[in-house]
């Protein structure tokens, strides 16, 4: 008889059995939106005392089951008392969805982040971070489609499987540090750079089949970050990401022009930013973003320009992000400091 064996089973053996293949991290489009996964020492790296940023993205839907990825990240930051210093607490929550399986990562990650001033006259801070937390990973079993549900040329649903799921997920810690230094040139221009050490614990699984050792392998990190003015009204942002993981490296980079369309006396112009950005050997990302009265929005879509692109047509994913950043009426403000972290 011959036997068929379903393209879902051999996800789920890919995700979870197989001892050989390695977990690597997702990748936002919009990746500056989220920068405690770029770096957890880009904490606290914004104007005003609070941020908070969301991100929705929805790839391969015009392939296969999309991949829906959703993350929000929280910094609040505040000054030291006697000092120019700047303490940053945070946390890094996502949500990845895959597959007809409905394969889901669950991660929760509390930062700290303190900044240290290095100059009086300027901003200047050097910043150092660690992030950690519990990741949680689930399917669903009722969905698994096993070779031998397959008789007679088709799938039945209602035929026993010989297949048995002891458990539906896994579960383990993962830790994060990182360092970066940012600072301020010119009237109005400020920069930073940073370099990140994710999962330098080395999670250990333990899978339905066993333990699994260097599940998630450390990953290296560097960033950059721009901001220019180049009139009263108009301004370059850029941001570049290279990474390195069990061998496989990434290049993400790109910027963003802005002019104001309108401006107030005491209060944050409206902003508009048409901008593209490049995940080398994968895609290209065109992006529009505005800034309205401490709202930020953004929306780009991934126009794809890898090997797949014969199968994808050339499309990728589209991303949706969303952050609100500002200070706060509180005694210990940044707002009242001559000096903070700013970009």
């Amino acid at each position: 008889m011959k036997k068929y064996y379903s393209p879902i089973f051999y996800c789920l053996l890919i995700f979870l059995l197989v001892q050989n293949v390695k977990a690597q991290d997702l990748t936002f489009s919009q990746f500056y939106e989220q920068p405690l996964l770029r770096n957890p020492a880009l904490a606290g790296v914004f104007t005003g005392d609070l941020r908070v940023s969301t991100v929705y993205r929805d790839q391969w839907s015009s392939i296969t089951v999309p991949f829906r990825t959703e993350a929000m990240s929280i910094e609040y930051k505040r000054p030291m008392q006697g000092s120019n210093d700047v303490l940053t607490l945070g946390a890094q929550m996502t949500l990845d969805q895959a597959g007809d399986i409905q394969l889901k990562r669950t991660q929760f990650l509390p930062v700290v982040n303190y900044s240290k001033s290095l100059s009086d006259d300027k901003d200047s801070y050097l910043s150092i971070a660690f992030m950690g937390g519990p990741v949680y990973s689930q399917f669903d079993p009722t969905l698994v489609r096993t070779g031998d549900q397959f008789q007679g040329g088709s799938y039945n649903p209602n035929a026993p499987s010989s297949q048995i799921f002891t458990n539906n997920g896994y579960n383990y810690w993962d830790l994060a540090t990182g360092i970066s230094y940012s600072s301020s040139y010119g009237d109005a221009g400020r920069f930073y750079i940073g370099a990140g050490y994710a999962h330098f614990n080395k999670p250990i699984i333990h899978s339905v089949t066993g333990t699994i050792e260097n599940f998630l392998y450390p990953k290296i990190t560097f960033n950059i970050g721009l901001n220019t003015p180049i009139t009263d009204r108009n301004r370059i942002i850029a941001f570049a990401d290279y990474f390195t993981q069990n061998g496989y490296r990434q290049l993400l980079g790109g910027f963003l022009y802005g002019f104001d369309f309108q401006k107030f006396y005491n209060d944050d112009p409206y902003t508009i930013y048409f901008g593209s950005f490049l995940r080398w050997g994968d895609a290209f990302v065109p992006v529009i973003k505005m800034d309205f009265k401490h709202m930020t929005i953004g929306m780009s879509y991934d126009v794809n320009v890898s090997k797949l692109k014969t199968v994808s047509n050339f499309r990728g994913g589209f991303e949706l992000t969303a952050s609100y950043h500002g200070f706060l009426k509180v005694t210990n403000s940044t707002l009242e400091k001559l000096r903070c972290t700013r970009f």
